[in-house]
């Protein structure tokens, strides 16, 4: 029984061993590429230590490490201030809402552009309504005014008449009345 386990123990303990010195590789390639500011990514250190990107995904720890060494910003020595994924990433949605409001600005100028291009159209083609309407408006206003002022009249005649009808009729009473005699 010892023969058996023997090997099997070895062949783990050399897994084990490679795996071990195969993190070594990948936490030295992370601490070399962050010294020397280079760009940090999954692939890129895979490859800089020599490993396949499925030995990262296996250990969690480590693929964390590397997530975390790519949202800071490279540290390269002498280099002045660099930019970060997180404002690159600020400065992206600026830039998408910007060109959003643009293509809305250009829209409402290009709907301007079309109305004003449509009225001079209709216009000069003489299709158009006259370019004194303010005038035809004031005249409807002022007709207007003069046909309520004439129903107003017509109203106190036809008032004056019921009441001239009125006393008309009371006199002809009067006259057609017997009289009576003191």
């Amino acid at each position: 029984m010892t023969n058996t386990t023997t090997p099997g123990l070895a062949m783990t303990q050399g897994r084990r061993a490679d795996s071990a010195r195969r993190r070594q590789r990948v936490l030295k390639a992370l601490n070399d590429a962050t010294n020397e500011g280079d760009q940090i990514s999954v692939s890129g250190i895979a490859r800089r230590a020599g490993v396949d990107r499925s030995f990262l995904y296996r250990h969690r720890d480590l693929l964390e490490q590397i997530h975390a060494a790519e949202a800071q910003p490279p540290n390269a020595p002498g280099v002045g201030p660099v930019v970060s994924r997180a404002s690159m990433q600020a400065d992206l949605t600026n830039a998408h809402q910007r060109a959003v409001r643009l293509a809305a600005r250009v829209q409402q100028l290009e709907q301007r552009l079309s109305e004003t291009l449509g009225e001079k159209a209709w216009h000069e083609s003489g299709l158009g309504v006259p370019d004194d309407i303010d005038q035809l408006k004031q005249q409807i206003g002022t007709l207007e005014q003069h046909t309520i002022d004439l129903r107003l009249q017509l109203e106190e005649q036809g008032d004056d008449l019921a009441a001239a009808r009125a006393a008309n009729r009371e006199l002809m009473a009067q006259l057609n009345s017997p009289r009576t005699t003191k």
